[in-house]
């Protein structure tokens, strides 16, 4: 009998998200080594190091600003400043030494660009690079390995999502930098973060024969979170990063992942796929919990939608090439939460297994051998290495190598047709296709979209869309949608909006409150684009409140560090000025007597707040000892957020998991509990998609 393993995080009861120890293998948990404790003499020879770069840091940031070399320096010191921060975070007494090590370097790079010198720029093979991150203003890691045909023409590159490791930190990921010799086999290419700085990390064998003339970037992604939330910003961050720095064939962008990098992967190819050549996808774990919404409070169901039901969007396979794969005797954990006991399990093969079925049910049956499939009338294809563990064979590793360079070599094309899903505004985009509002969100919306005759007429069929964009129709006169013909002028986009009337040819801006891109909730969300927290310096109403938000500022910004690797931008209440809701989704932690801009927003938020009560809906609740969060459109900047009370609501051991659901939709209150840092939800929801309680 299977075990319902249940945690209660901040006051809120999740299922465990461990996956109870993977059996060792690449990309796996596996067993974790016994920790070693750092000395104070290792933490003295870190801070002697890092005495000698921060000022070399310090020197280089107020001559040159944060640009792209100085973070090629200052990851090395972020490194240092990080381990001792973290000190649990070490693991044996190797992440000591290399952090030596790696400090070397950062001193060595300083004082190179002290002379207007940056020869790792040039160098061929793998080298470490940085960048400073509009997330949250950190600095932050990423690995590069520049061909060594490469003369500055535009070239293919291959971004690459790494595996589970228990070492990775960013002193044992940029430790390391390989020889042009060495990066030619790539055997590195999903494992990387176990080894050293003098050679390479042991992974799984024929993981991609590595191209003379092709880029490849690894993506730290923010640490072991299957690129989700930072780690999923972290991608496009590090290829834009790439993009600045190097010549790319923007139609030649290949995602490739294994294991959790496979998990992030087909969330990042399904979520996005109009952003890739191609997909190369390993593995993977296959979530499981939205089909156990029954086990979940109303406040937390719907959200499980977003990207816990992968499978439910393989429909969007339709517009990218995929190659999903895995060995046939794969033993790794399949699902969170794992499959019921007796279940039989192909391990993480099921991944890609359940992708092919569903496409077969969209229509799109699959066709070949027990070992090669096609999903006919799709790109993709699904292969399965025989013999073979939780990696996969040299017979699959060529195919899988002759796919993407098929595809590359035809390059990212907008297509005449196409099929794409979503399940929230957040997710929206397919070439010149864009889904601007919902019928209603977590809810299946679909749209089936044709461009004829050249550019000048289409044919649209819809299904739970509200609004709907149409790019790339500097030719087009007609459009059939829903059944209605619609004659349209000619130019770069035509919105659509529907009514009870039936669909009508719409302004391009959306005024009044609506659910939208990027404004659509639930509150997790304001955390996928710059955000800025706010410290409340005032006299609060209430203190026992007061005490429940700050703590969970302070708790929030020490988590976040932890696992995504920066502290969260902050400021007093007092230093905001309107032009940061301008440029960020803004934080406010207190009440409207601690913090100014809560007094000033209290009036023009769905809520009611006075020294005695909290009121949001019909719902009333003593002030003394409740405090609202939510997301909300931000009255004095309608395109950001404001956000009440709260970070990210993902528990706390879902920062490293496979998937972190949400647990507090788009508002909350949360009573304090006596004496203790937790708290009750007596009362969470979501607005509806004109952002009003129901």
């Amino acid at each position: 009998m299977r075990a319902r393993l249940l945690a209660i995080v901040a006051g809120v009861a999740v299922p465990v998200l461990s996956l109870i120890a993977q059996q060792p293998g690449p990309g796996g948990r596996g067993q974790a080594p016994a920790r070693y404790e750092m000395t104070a003499q290792d933490r003295d020879a870190l801070q002697r190091k890092l005495d000698v770069l921060d000022p070399l840091v310090a020197g280089l940031k107020a001559k040159r600003g944060e640009v792209d070399l100085v973070a090629d320096v200052e990851i090395h010191a972020k490194a240092g400043h990080w381990i001792l921060e973290f000190p649990q975070d070490v693991t044996v007494q190797d992440d000591v030494t290399f952090a030596l090590r790696m400090l070397d370097r950062g001193i060595d790079r300083a004082r190179q660009l002290q002379r207007g010198q940056s020869p790792w720029t040039s160098q061929k093979g793998k080298v470490a690079l940085g960048f400073y991150s509009a997330l949250d203003g950190s600095v932050q890691p990423l690995l590069l390995t520049i061909p060594s045909a490469y003369d500055g023409k535009p070239a293919r590159l291959d971004v690459v999502l790494h595996g589970r490791s228990q070492r990775l930190i960013e002193s044992n990921w940029i430790c390391y930098e390989d020889s042009p010799a060495n990066a030619q086999t790539a055997e590195r290419l999903y494992t990387h973060a176990a080894g050293s700085c003098l050679q390479p990390a042991p992974g799984p064998p024929n993981t991609g024969a590595w191209n003379a003339g092709q880029f490849q970037l690894e993506v730290f992604a923010r640490g072991n979170n299957a690129n989700h939330w930072a780690g999923e910003v972290d991608v496009f961050e590090s290829t834009a990063a790439v993009q600045r720095r190097f010549t790319i064939d923007d139609s030649k962008i290949v995602l490739r992942g294994f294991s959790l990098g496979g998990a992030g992967a087909w969330h990042l190819a399904l979520h996005h796929p109009d952003r890739w050549v191609a997909a190369e996808i390993g593995a993977g774990t296959w979530p499981r919990r939205y089909l156990m919404m029954d086990q979940f409070p109303p406040h937390q169901r719907p959200t499980l939608r977003i990207w816990e039901n992968m499978t439910e969007w393989a429909l969007n396979a339709f517009n990218i090439p995929i190659a999903g794969h895995d060995g046939d005797s794969d033993t790794q954990v399949a699902s969170i939460p794992r499959p019921p006991e007796g279940e039989p399990t192909r391990g993480q093969l099921e991944s890609s297994i359940r992708i092919r079925e569903q496409l077969a049910k969209e229509g799109f049956p699959y066709e070949g051998d027990p070992t090669s499939y096609v999903a006919m009338g799709t790109p993709s294809i699904f292969l399965i290495s025989e013999n073979t563990g939780h990696s996969t064979s040299p017979k699959v590793r060529q195919r899988l190598d002759a796919f993407l360079e098929e595809w590359t070599d035809r390059g990212l094309q907008s297509p005449d047709h196409i099929r794409f899903l979503t399940y929230t505004t957040r997710y929206n985009k397919s070439f010149w296709v864009s889904i601007e509002g919902l019928g209603r969100h977590y809810e299946r919306a679909e749209v089936d979209a044709r461009r004829l005759s050249g550019g000048s007429a289409y044919q649209v069929r819809t299904s739970n869309v509200s609004r709907l964009v149409l790019r790339e129709t500097a030719k087009a006169a007609e459009v059939q949608i829903d059944g209605q013909t619609l004659r349209v002028k000619p130019g770069g986009e035509i919105a659509f909006e529907k009514s009870a009337a039936g669909w009508r040819i719409a302004p391009a801006r959306w005024t009044g409150l609506h659910k939208t891109h990027a404004l659509q909730g639930p509150i997790d969300d304001a955390f996928l684009d710059p955000f800025l927290l706010v410290r409340p310096t005032g006299a609060p109403w209430n203190e026992a409140a007061h005490q429940l938000s700050v703590k969970r500022l302070e708790r929030f910004d020490e988590t976040y560090a932890r696992f995504y690797r920066a502290h969260p931008r902050v400021k007093n209440d007092t230093e905001v000025t309107e032009a940061d809701f301008a440029k960020y989704n803004v934080v406010l932690f207190g009440d409207p007597g601690s913090n100014r801009w809560i007094g000033r927003l209290a009036g023009r938020l769905p809520l009611k707040w006075t020294r005695d009560t909290v009121a949001i809906g019909n719902r009333s609740f003593p002030a003394s000892v409740h405090v609202p969060v939510m997301v909300f459109p931000n009255p004095i900047a309608p395109s950001k957020y404001v956000v009440l009370n709260s970070g990210l609501t993902i528990a706390e051991n879902a920062y490293t998991s496979d998937y972190s659901m949400p647990t507090l939709g788009d508002f909350a209150v949360l009573e304090a509990r006596t004496g203790s840092d937790g708290f009750e939800v007596p009362f969470a929801g979501f607005f509806d998609e004109n952002w009003q309680i129901k």
